[in-house]
């Protein structure tokens, strides 16, 4: 309760100081602690990695791997930091990040701010806690895209438990065009042949995260080359570009991804379609945007997903919003009948 109440304090500040406000309180010692054993109906094994929950933290929070323990400590089965550039670059001009109250939602313009992978690098090699993934993107500026996300994946190689291929942030101009599926296979052809290189230090799970705006031959292009090129799993989905007509709060114009809320829908309807695209490709798809309690965290669950991943619901909920997920999750696949998330997994 506490915790929750310094959280409700930090939305009277703006949210980029809030947002550094509660990482120097996190590497302070101040975060909550989820001191329970955890339900076993939660547990599950994600492309070879065993969650003590499904519940992670998505990319977005932790840009720099500053405090993923103290976030695995508060409850989360999972934590996934960056997104990180192999140079470092200050993201677009402020203001770029909005809190939408009156929609439970907020929109982003940060364009990928970040110390770089040399920082990044060091502070994964401090012990961990837990399951933890790097988030990997490309810089502004780059002249080859592609080569950014080889080189991000070779410097943190053994660094971290698994890899997302981020190629659908809407804040970095062209990004998204690496979805395409010409695009998409070079990508992961090239990458593939730097995990191939890699291999002999052991070799760990790689994931792409997608957009939600994507139509269904999108879908079935990207299910196919991630499956050909030998990705373990996908994240659906990240922010949205669209505005869904009944946004209430003042800055629901502002340009960005919006997530949050309004994205529950458009989120679970796309990767359903995925999960209807992978019967035969055996992809993991972990489920985000939108989640706020645990009915929608059971939607994901039956849609497809055998983990999800959630932020802005913090902002607005605190904290004590992951203890209360797994409580109300455990309860709810027991009253269905399910004794685990496989076996709810799809079940919609």
């Amino acid at each position: 309760m506490l915790h929750d109440l310094a959280a409700r304090t930090l939305r009277l500040l703006e949210p980029e100081t809030a947002h550094r406000l509660s990482l120097r309180a996190l590497k302070a010692g101040l975060g909550p602690r989820d001191g329970g054993l955890g339900d076993p109906a939660l547990s599950v094994r994600l492309c070879g990695m065993d969650l003590p929950n499904c519940i992670g933290l998505a990319a977005g929070y932790d840009k720099d791997a500053e405090v993923f323990n103290p976030m695995l400590a508060a409850g989360f089965g999972f934590v996934e930091c960056g997104t990180v550039t192999p140079m470092s670059q200050p993201g677009n001009p402020e203001p770029r990040l909005f809190r939408l109250p009156r929609d439970k939602a907020v929109i982003n313009r940060m364009g990928f701010n970040n110390s770089g992978l040399e920082c990044f690098a060091g502070r994964l090699d401090a012990s961990r806690e837990g399951i933890v993934g790097a988030n990997l993107g490309a810089n502004k500026d780059s002249a080859d895209r592609i080569a950014d996300y080889v080189i991000g994946l070779q410097r943190l190689w053994g660094r971290c438990d698994y890899f997302t291929i981020n190629v659908s942030s809407p804040n970095t101009p062209g990004l998204r065009n690496l979805q395409a599926r010409a695009a998409l296979e070079e990508l992961a052809g090239r990458l593939r042949e730097a995990r191939e290189a890699l291999n002999r230090n052991g070799d760990y799970p790689l994931l792409l995260k997608v957009a939600p705006d994507l139509k269904d031959q999108e879908v079935a292009d990207i299910v196919s080359v991630a499956a050909t090129y030998g990705l373990n799993g996908i994240i659906v989905s990240n922010t949205t570009l669209d505005r869904p007509h009944d946004l209430r709060s003042a800055r629901r114009a502002e340009t960005g991804g919006l997530s949050g809320a309004p994205l529950m829908s458009l989120s679970t309807r796309t990767l359903r379609r995925f999960h209807d695209a992978n019967t035969n490709a055996h992809l993991a798809l972990i489920g985000a945007g939108g989640i706020a309690c645990a009915e929608d965290v059971y939607a994901k669950v039956r849609a497809g997903a055998c983990a999800v991943q959630l932020y802005t619901a913090l902002v607005y909920s605190g904290p004590g919003l992951v203890r209360r997920l797994k409580r109300d999750l455990a309860r709810r696949l027991r009253a269905d009948g399910f004794a685990s998330i496989f076996e709810a997994k799809g079940a919609a």
